[in-house]
């Protein structure tokens, strides 16, 4: 008995952001989930304080957006004016914002044209949404009203801008802004600037962060003082930051990390409830928590049980209770509804059908060479070593927690093992590990994944001749570095991924244009280390075939770096197969999707690791005689 492909498709993803809202008959969740039956759309879903749960969202409207490419906060309930409550949220198919009224059809706030918003704000007291636009290469932050005008711009300092918070007396703005070459997780600067009376901000002054600080989120405490999750000792942690110039205070001076990479502008950490106490997000890739702190005393309770070991990186407070989401092993991530202080909680989104148990795999946090990854052990399989596949995450500047993940399961189930590997650069260990990736991309990834699998191979754990790894986007650069770079893998699979460095850092968007400036170095003047650890340059050392898959909508990484390497591979004589899917982005979303992937994966390991995979449409590799 073995895990379907349906059943990952079923399961793929989850709630992306949450919001808490108090009303009279009690607290309301809100959050979006993807509807991968629905062609990938998010619909945005409304929980009742008396259970139930209704779409916010009718059919063919999907709240996503393109802001920095992978999209950021979309959507806020509006408060409820006695007409059954609405949402303002970005639309996927024009980008543009939308207000809709209880069970009224969707109605425009913005013009046609080229403009994506995402991080929305209600800011108190204001009939306004704000949020940043992004227009091209250009970002700003903007005031939309809620019923219909002039979009007015509230600042535009620097190129890239998350985050805006106005103060409780409504004189000043706050938001996290940073400039190129830097990364959101490199250095970020918070800002403040007085509100005109026309409504835009004056000139802004920087009260924490830096090129070498890397403010993640600030929520107004007072009028005179901000908390921030930043991290000047090298762990993202809560800091008191006043208005006055005096230092900043770390409320939580710990080796735990309270923040994470701010790859999609909206991201929460922790939330502010009424009477003061923050509700936190922190922990490490290995497991992360949720607690209550209260800033006076430093004082961190942890909520929700020892058996969760993800909660995501979206918080909301109101009347008591936080709206988060969670994840253990055995169970996919899910909204909940907790107490603050009984620690109470209670799923609010729909159960998902889930695979026996016996199916699943326990997963087990090791270190090896002072590499972090996570074991997912095979299922069914023989006594003595077992195939095992290395799985990359992307990013890089990202990591893979502990989850119940049914891709993983799916292969598990079949006999084959899983290692994810979070390589030096990921994130969840604190500054100094993520460094560890500075000018090393394609090196130390390479070499911390080689490590992890002739470790599992000296413990008896996996067959030395039955090894691949497998990756996405920076993943899937790591696989392919892999491939050409040592002889470990008998081979690999790469989805949606950079196969030439210097081609890429030339064709992909703004928001990554300069990430390579930290990851392998500036060019022109490090251009020779480009083409070393160019894998497309390098093809001809694979040292085993490459399956590739690509979406033929994806703007982060052309499906042309699929092309150009898989060429290369054939020209010397190495085997591989390319597959490639329209309407897909950088990613997978589509139900068909998800499942035609999975499929040609397990065909790829049945040919490579000489598996029977009669369930599974057979794969041709091109080079094999």
């Amino acid at each position: 008995m073995s895990i379907r492909p349906i059943d990952v498709a079923r399961t793929d993803g989850g709630p992306q952001w949450v919001e808490a809202v108090a009303t009279p008959a009690g607290v309301e969740v809100w959050w979006d989930e993807p509807r991968p039956h629905e062609g990938g759309r998010r619909c945005v879903v409304r929980r009742l304080p008396d259970g139930t749960r209704t779409d916010a969202l009718p059919p063919g409207w999907n709240a996503r957006n393109r802001v920095v490419e992978y999209g950021g906060r979309s959507w806020r309930p509006l408060p409820d004016d006695g007409n059954g409550g609405g949402l303002v949220f970005t639309n996927w198919s024009d980008q543009r914002l939308y207000r809709r009224d209880g069970d009224a059809e969707p109605v425009p706030l913005t013009p046609p044209g080229p403009a994506r918003y995402a991080d929305l704000y209600l800011p108190p007291g204001r009939a306004e949404v704000w949020a940043v636009r992004e227009v091209e290469d250009a970002r700003d932050l903007v005031a939309v009203p809620l019923a219909g005008g002039e979009v007015r711009v509230l600042a535009a300092a620097q190129r890239f801008l998350m985050n805006p918070r106005l103060s409780p007396d409504g004189r000043h703005l706050a938001w996290i802004g940073w400039d190129h070459p830097s990364m959101p997780w490199d250095g970020t600067e918070l800002c403040v600037a007085p509100l005109r009376e026309d409504g835009t901000a004056g000139p802004h002054r920087v009260v924490a962060g830096g090129p070498e600080e890397s403010v993640a989120q600030a929520e107004w405490r007072d009028n005179a003082s901000l908390y921030a999750v930043t991290d000047p000792g090298g762990w993202w942690n809560i800091h008191l930051v006043p208005l006055d110039g005096s230092p900043a205070t770390n409320l939580t001076p710990v080796e735990l990390e309270f923040g994470a990479a701010a790859w999609k502008p909206g991201l929460t950490f922790f939330a502010v409830a009424a009477d003061g106490r923050l509700a936190a997000v922190y922990g490490t890739a290995d497991r992360r928590r949720l607690g209550v702190l209260d800033p006076a005393t430093g004082a961190l309770r942890e909520l929700g049980g020892a058996d969760v070991t993800h909660w995501a990186s979206t918080i909301s407070v109101a009347d008591g209770k936080a709206a988060a989401v969670r994840a253990t092993p055995y169970t996919p991530l899910e909204v909940v509804l907790l107490d603050l202080d009984g620690g109470a909680a209670e799923a609010v989104s729909a159960p998902k059908p889930l695979p026996d148990r016996a199916l699943l795999p326990t997963p087990e946090a090791v270190t090896i060479e002072g590499v972090h990854a996570h074991l997912y052990p095979p299922s069914g399989a023989p006594a003595g070593p077992a195939p095992y596949v290395i799985f990359v995450h992307g990013g890089p500047t990202g990591h893979m927690p502990i989850v119940l993940d049914l891709e993983i399961a799916y292969f598990t189930s079949r006999g084959i093992g899983v290692a994810v590997v979070n390589y030096g650069g990921s994130t969840g260990y604190g500054r100094a590990y993520r460094e560890r990736l500075r000018h090393q991309w394609g090196v130390v990834d390479v070499q911390d994944c080689a490590k992890v699998a002739r470790g599992l191979v000296e413990l008896g754990r996996a067959d030395a001749a039955r090894l691949a790894i497998r990756g996405g986007s920076a993943g899937g650069w790591t696989t392919v570095a892999a491939l050409v770079h040592s002889d470990v893998f008998a081979g690999g699979v790469a989805h949606y991924a950079i196969t030439d460095p210097e081609s890429w850092a030339a064709e992909t968007h703004d928001f990554e244009s300069r990430y390579l400036d930290g990851l392998v170095g500036p060019l022109p003047e490090t251009r020779q280390r480009y083409a070393e650890r160019s894998p497309l340059l390098n093809a001809y050392r694979a040292s085993g075939p490459c399956l590739m898959m690509h979406g033929l909508e994806d703007a982060i990484v052309d499906v042309s770096q699929a092309e150009r390497f898989t060429a290369e591979l054939d020209r010397h004589g190495k085997e591989w197969a390319l597959l490639t899917f329209p309407g897909e982005q950088h990613g997978w979303r589509r139900e068909e999707t998800i499942v035609a992937v999975l499929e040609a994966e397990l065909a790829f390991y049945g040919l490579i690791f000489d598996l029977e995979t009669p369930e599974v449409p057979p794969l041709t590799l091109k080079g094999r005689a």
